[in-house]
């Protein structure tokens, strides 16, 4: 049986198409994917990411038990501060990529709705002899993400916590008529924003708040499905699990050797890619421009000079640029930028070329 986000009611009274998305009946669109994505970008969108696993981690060695398991240096992080880490393999096959964040007392854990219990025992099985409880949050809270250039200044506006001051990847907590919330200054869209975690019932309190009393939805504030969220992240050039991350391939080939910290400390993966390293990678995630409107699916073969050297993880039309883009793996002598690559769409190939990441960029 499919879960059902605390908002289900709210999606079904706004007409949303449902899909299962990692065993969760969620919302893939409302109005339409090229509106919702393009309000996004223009104003501000409500994603419903109650999918996520949000996971707390507690105990004398918690810390001890992340920076094991994760590929992030987490010395020296401060309360209320939250960092963009993988939880690899021992062969550094990344089993998901991962939100920590320290709180007063205890680590929290946002994963992938599909990795949940996957990640939940892998730290299980990693903190045996350890003093670490893990307590699963996921089915008791409800987590918003507000996301576009009005998302700020709007969320400062309806909550009693001053948003607008607070750095990226950093979070505030409070209380309002007896309900305890966090908001995050984080996001998965390309845009500012942020994403808020409050009690499952205390939807009846937020949504008037984001939608107004009749949650009519057809203001500045509105809601976007997934799909919207997809070809938003693919713009913005954040990999997507399952696509551009899975077991079979390692941070450093996904271009997020940034958040591995191979010389600072030892954790599970170190070793396998320090050899990969060292070795030199044999393919890299690179961004491609296709010529034309065909789109690139997950799973087509990129091909150059009648050979195949890699296959496309994600594309889409891009709503912003009006043009046909993509993510996916080739070989690392052709990721070069400007590198003139063929995508085969079965009866027909689409020209395209090498292109720095991200798509798209916002201005401030």
């Amino acid at each position: 049986m499919l879960q059902l986000s605390p908002l289900n009611d709210f999606h079904q009274s706004q007409g949303a198409k449902m899909i299962d998305f990692g065993g969760w009946q969620m919302p893939v669109q409302y109005r339409g994917i090229t509106e919702e994505h393009l309000h996004t970008r223009e104003k501000m969108s409500v994603f419903d990411v109650s999918h996520m696993g949000r996971l707390r981690v507690m105990g004398s060695d918690a810390e001890a038990l992340l920076q094991w398991c994760c590929t992030r240096d987490l010395t020296g992080t401060e309360v209320r501060q939250a960092k963009y880490t993988h939880i690899c393999r021992e062969d550094g096959g990344i089993l998901d990529d991962v939100i920590v964040a320290l709180d007063d007392g205890s680590w929290q854990v946002v994963c992938n709705a599909s990795n949940r219990e996957k990640i939940v025992a892998w730290l299980l099985k990693h903190a045996e002899g350890r003093d670490v409880t893990l307590v699963d949050e996921t089915l008791k809270t409800a987590m918003l993400a507000v996301q576009g250039p009005m998302a700020i200044a709007f969320v400062d506006s309806i909550v009693p916590i001053e948003i607008s001051t607070l750095k990226r990847y950093r979070f505030l907590t409070g209380g309002f008529m007896g309900m305890n919330y966090a908001v995050y200054r984080t996001g998965y869209t390309g845009e500012d924003g942020v994403e808020v975690v409050v009690p499952k019932g205390g939807i009846g309190f937020i949504l008037p708040m984001l939608f107004g009393s009749n949650l009519k939805a057809d203001g500045d504030c509105r809601p976007a499905g997934l799909a919207a969220r997809d070809t938003l992240r693919l713009e913005a050039g954040m990999p997507l699990y399952g696509h551009e991350l899975h077991e079979d391939v390692d941070p450093l080939s996904a271009g997020q050797g940034w958040c591995v910290h191979l010389d600072k400390k030892d954790f599970c993966g170190a070793d396998a890619m320090r050899s990969l390293r060292d070795a030199g990678l044999k393919r890299k995630l690179v961004g491609l421009e296709l010529e034309g409107r065909r789109i690139a699916r997950e799973g087509y073969k990129v091909v150059s000079g009648g050979r195949e050297v890699g296959e496309i993880t994600s594309g889409t039309w891009s709503p912003t640029f009006e043009k046909s883009i993509a993510m996916g793996y080739v070989e690392t002598s052709l990721s070069e930028v400007g590198t003139a690559l063929t995508v085969d769409l079965g009866r027909k190939e689409a020209v395209g070329k090498v292109v720095k990441l991200p798509f798209y960029k916002r201005s401030t």
